[in-house]
């Protein structure tokens, strides 16, 4: 392959995380706010996606169950991607589009956090899965490019949308992942400050 090809996934990487640096650093933030506020009052976080957003879901899950770069107790997160019984099963007796819902039925409550991650912003199970999320009085944090579909338009005031102003699915989930990172260690400074080498 053409080292030029390589090259420009790489320039393409690094400037669209620098142009989504402005743009999205306030919403972040108040993602950060928002998580770090339902933690400290003893709710969860549930997540989910499909395909590559399925895989940061339970990358997120897995940095607040376990850690992130500091020693800390467990955070309690859920990824709703990762039982293949329920997938399967609600998928086979209800539909694809209620695998997500159904879980947030079951385990979300009032005060817990939806992460959501669509970088279309309109998959069809995330969409019900927010859907679901709102009438249980969850807050919903969403991830999203392509300018925010469907799920853009549906969130509330009270909800955040953290939309990657780009519309090539790779470079979506790129920024994605620095934005998982930055969340993390957003929740780890709220609980105990400083920087994770003082």
């Amino acid at each position: 392959m053409n080292n030029q090809r390589i090259l420009a996934h790489f320039h393409e990487s690094a400037e669209t995380k620098i142009q989504s640096a402005t743009v999205l650093a306030p919403h972040i933030a108040q993602a950060i706010d928002l998580m770090f506020s339902a933690l400290s009052n003893g709710n969860k976080i549930l997540v989910c996606g499909n395909g590559g957003s399925a895989a940061d879901s339970q990358h997120f899950a897995a940095e607040l169950v376990g850690r992130f770069e500091r020693e800390r107790f467990p955070l309690p997160a859920i990824a709703l991607t990762t039982d293949t019984s329920i997938l399967t099963a609600v998928a086979n007796d209800y539909s694809y589009r209620e695998i997500f819902s159904k879980q947030v039925q079951a385990f979300g409550q009032a005060g817990d956090i939806l992460l959501a991650f669509s970088t279309s912003g309109n998959s069809g199970n995330v969409v019900a899965a927010i859907e679901a999320a709102l009438e249980r009085e969850m807050r919903v944090v969403a991830m999203t490019g392509k300018g925010g579909g469907a799920i853009g338009k549906m969130l509330t005031d009270a909800d955040v949308h953290i939309c990657v102003p780009h519309d090539r699915t790779a470079r979506i989930q790129e920024v994605h992942l620095v934005t998982i990172h930055a969340i993390c260690d957003g929740i780890d400074v709220a609980l105990f400050g400083g920087d994770v080498n003082e």
